[in-house]
């Protein structure tokens, strides 16, 4: 509960006496109570007691933290991080004004939380669809769609957040996760050669009562796949209603999203909320050092740490990106308001790029915008597939950057010290840099020179002014 104030709960009190099928004088016999003092309390015109609180566990059987919650805390932290959006600068908004809302109107609350995230989502939809042609038909793109419903939420999901550090505590108290599969839904875990799996990773068994898995998967990625398995079992309700309050054109993009949902839910499961946000604090987001307490991948580790924004709970923001070496982009997470061109490839100057030159080590690098905007990042190469002679192996590179003013919480920062930053841009049609010796297109705009003889260094050559 919220401390040292009266504890107004009308609303909460009103939904548990609807629930239980009373009438206001049913619940004041129940509590010996006149019924005038239950409408006072449901209209929050008298706050409630610690001793009401008692006589409601104890008439009606309830958990005391069921009947008291948190005060409205979670509620008051997510509305106060909504709150923050440079839309609402203008609007004088007392932290306790927002505060009392969350207390005292739960259900507002939530209709405010959902009207911000489908207004981000639609902003986003905006941002992908102002690229296109006028004139060409929007066709619909399903990896967009689940790009936008992760960044409306800035990739966390406190709802699996909280599934899953009670499925963690269930599994350590079990012995692991397989012996909790075997204890709670009477499943083995087989590792079978990848020709049995006939292309599969995992599969679940129905008629075996088995969780299969590709012998050539490594420790981390084994473990992965049995938390993925968990999540699919356990938290299905809590993905689909997610979804519900997703935009979707159809069914692939439902599809990618509860994908990336379940990953989620196996991810914070691997990597408690309270437990790795602890442990990231604690050694300054090394990630290796991370991942080897938590036996989870570097991948694993680092995409968790843009997860890391629960309201009330925040670390450091991250934007994440995946590249391959033609520069594709095949994951990106931001949490970092890290301006990524959502088209077209990304600045050559930033050392993701040039991660594949030197495989498996961590590349520092402080980075610039054009509009003065500085951050930092680390890069390194990730390695999927293998496992055998002639399995097909990827290589791809991972970066995890965030803003100036956190860089000073990260190892890699404190161990590199002040820097010039490499200048980049958000890409290249984009970008004012004139000088630029990787440039590969001239910038939106830009009047180019009749000829190129005054050019010296740079591959274009532009007008002055």
């Amino acid at each position: 509960m919220v401390k040292d104030r009266p504890v107004y709960m009308g609303p909460r009190l009103r939904r548990l006496r609807r629930e239980l099928g009373l009438t206001q004088a049913d619940m004041a016999a129940d509590l010996e109570i006149s019924a005038s003092y239950v409408a006072l309390l449901e209209r929050n015109q008298r706050p409630l007691t610690a001793d009401m609180l008692l006589r409601l566990a104890r008439t009606y059987k309830l958990d005391m933290a069921q009947v008291a919650g948190d005060g409205g805390a979670e509620q008051t932290a997510r509305l106060g991080a909504v709150l923050k959006d440079p839309m609402f600068a203008d609007i004088d908004l007392p932290p306790l004004a927002s505060e009392d809302v969350a207390v005292n109107y739960p259900g507002v609350t939530e209709a405010l939380l959902r009207l911000y995230t489908a207004y981000r989502e639609e902003h986003l939809a905006l941002a992908d669809r102002g690229v296109a042609r006028e004139d060409a038909p929007e066709a619909p793109d399903p990896v967009a769609e689940a790009r936008r419903f992760l960044a409306a939420r800035r990739n966390s999901f406190p709802l699996l957040d909280d599934a899953a550090e009670r499925l963690a505590t269930e599994a350590e108290a079990a012995g692991g996760l397989a012996a909790w599969l075997k204890a709670r839904h009477n499943l083995r875990v087989r590792r079978l050669p990848s020709d049995v799996m006939a292309g599969s990773v995992r599969r679940l068994d129905r008629h075996r009562d088995a969780v299969l898995l590709d012998d050539a998967l490594d420790g981390a990625s084994a473990q992965f796949q049995l938390a993925l398995q968990i999540a699919y079992l356990e938290m299905r309700k809590s993905f689909d209603a997610l979804l519900k309050d997703g935009q979707f054109s159809g069914a692939s993009g439902r599809r990618l999203t509860l994908r990336a949902l379940a990953g989620y839910g196996a991810a914070a499961l691997l990597m408690p909320y309270g437990a790795f946000a602890k442990a990231a604090e604690a050694r300054a987001y090394d990630v290796e050092a991370l991942s080897r307490q938590f036996g989870t991948s570097f991948e694993q580790t680092a995409h968790r740490l843009t997860t890391l924004q629960k309201p009330g709970q925040e670390r450091v923001p991250f934007f994440f990106l995946r590249v391959d070496p033609a520069g594709n982009v095949s994951k990106r997470l931001d949490g970092a308001g890290f301006p990524f061109a959502r088209h077209g490839g990304s600045c050559p100057l930033w050392s993701v790029h040039r991660a594949f030159e030197r495989p498996r080590e961590v590349i520092t690098q402080w980075l610039e915008l054009p509009d003065g905007q500085r951050f930092f990042s680390i890069a390194r190469t990730v390695t999927a597939g293998g496992g055998a002679w002639g399995a097909p192996r990827v290589e791809r590179a991972i970066a995890l950057a965030c803003a100036a003013e956190h860089a000073h919480r990260l190892v890699y920062a404190r161990a590199m010290g002040p820097s010039d930053p490499t200048p980049i841009g958000v890409t290249c049609r984009l970008c004012h840099r004139t000088q630029c010796m990787a440039r590969s297109a001239p910038p939106i705009g830009r009047e180019m020179l009749p000829d190129d003889h005054r050019r010296t260094r740079a591959p274009f050559g532009f007008a002055d002014g």
